[in-house]
């Protein structure tokens, strides 16, 4: 929840200019989220991480309406320590920050002055909420990838919100730390292309060094550190031409990385590619894989590729977003779409009795429009089925990097 309201607060900054009559609903979605985070973090010495037990939740299928599974709440705290999940927290809380920072100053300054303590806490009592709340959060939201990652990722949006030197030596001081630290974590989850090449909810490096690159590039200095040269690495181990790509690519030319629900890594990897190319625009930069020379015109060019397979451009000729074109995906893995609106159907529907619902072959009679799936398999085919929830559930970090993408290529058609 914290990745995608720091990826939307992030669409926002760079494309919000782009958005038009829909900035407002994506303002208000992230103000939705940032609302909740300060609820979760109002009592000092504790970030409420989840609510909820994970097992009986996953067991039912039922409508929100109807939930009676236990509400518990589990909070990371010095005794518990929680830095990945708090540090992520505090880097939405500040890329939020600066989306109030015209609109509504009183509310971007607690958001900020929120984002400094969360960070503060998070740094203070180091630890990953794996160890401390291990039993409740795994193995459904497990951290792979350490939190020394999202330590440094909230540091830097702290910097950029706020300027103030001591994030920016955070960020130089910590950073040589990161490759090493992740690289303790590479057998679990197999990162070949290096830790730099990894993104998403779990794993901040690619994003780090994009972001601060953005910072470097545009205060012109010399000094890059690892961050330009790492940000490069990471495009060419995306761009299919590339000598050293790691990524695979199916028939058709979608992304492909392990792991499930893989749109998160073609919404979240074309994000990048297209933030950096407008700050290596900006620097009148490009870059060098090997012999092949990657233009930011490149850049935007394949992260255009990835939008049009999601929005039908494939040898399925399907939009993976439900409700977009005239075939889309008509079984999500989702509660609330597969099961009758209580208009429908006012009478509760308790933990099991959901199951018939889920097991139907009929279309779901919610549309949740607007909702990304997981996608195709490898080959480009896509079985319609909820019971298949690598490829057919929805999630919001699929999305929220894909609202950046959007409004920039509404109005950036193809040349």
């Amino acid at each position: 929840m914290a990745f995608s309201t720091t990826m939307l607060a992030w669409s926002v900054l760079d494309f919000g200019d782009f958005m038009g009559p829909d900035l407002p609903h994506a303002l208000e979605a992230i103000k939705w989220a940032t609302d909740y985070f300060l609820k979760a973090t109002s009592i000092p010495g504790f970030v409420f991480v989840q609510v909820g037990d994970p097992y009986g939740d996953h067991n039912c299928w039922e409508r929100p309406e109807d939930m009676d599974t236990p509400r518990v709440p589990y909070a990371a705290s010095k005794q518990f320590p929680g830095s990945e999940v708090s540090a992520e927290i505090a880097a939405a809380l500040a890329a939020s920050s600066m989306v109030f920072r015209s609109s509504n100053p009183a509310y971007s300054a607690r958001l900020l002055k929120r984002a400094a303590m969360v960070f503060e806490f998070a740094d203070a009592n180091r630890g990953s909420y794996n160890d401390a709340l291990g039993p409740w959060v795994c193995p459904f939201y497990c951290d792979f990838s350490g939190y020394e990652d999202e330590l440094i990722w909230g540091a830097a949006w702290l910097y950029k919100a706020t300027k103030a030197p001591n994030y920016w030596s955070y960020i130089v001081q910590n950073i040589s730390d990161l490759e090493k630290n992740a690289a303790e974590h590479t057998d679990r989850v197999g990162y070949g292309g290096g830790s730099f090449a990894e993104f998403g909810w779990d794993t901040k490096n690619a994003g780090i060094n994009i972001l601060v690159s953005k910072l470097l590039l545009s205060n012109n200095t010399s000094d890059v550190g690892p961050f330009i040269p790492n940000a490069d690495k990471f495009v060419c181990t995306v761009l299919p031409e590339s000598p050293t790509v790691y990524v695979s690519y199916s028939p058709g030319g979608l992304l492909f990385k392990p792991g499930g629900s893989n749109l998160q890594h073609a919404t979240a990897l074309s994000f990048l590619l297209l933030a950096y190319a407008r700050y290596l625009n900006q620097s009148n930069r490009e870059i060098h894989c090997g012999n092949v020379v990657a233009t930011p015109a490149r850049l935007i060019q394949f992260a255009r590729g990835q939008v049009d397979y999601i929005l039908g451009t494939n040898p399925l000729k399907m939009s993976y977003m439900v409700g977009y074109g005239s075939k889309f995906p008509r079984k999500i893995h989702h509660r609330g779409s597969s099961l009758p609106s209580v208009d429908q159907h006012p009478a509760s529907i308790n933990c099991q009795g959901g199951a018939p619902y889920f097991q139907s072959n009929d279309p779901n009679p919610n549309l949740l429009i607007g909702a990304v799936v997981g996608g195709p398999d490898r080959g480009d085919s896509y079985s319609d089925s909820r019971a298949d929830f690598v490829h057919t559930e929805p999630t919001t970090y699929i999305n929220a990097p894909l609202v950046g993408l959007l409004a920039y290529f509404r109005s950036h058609p193809p040349l």
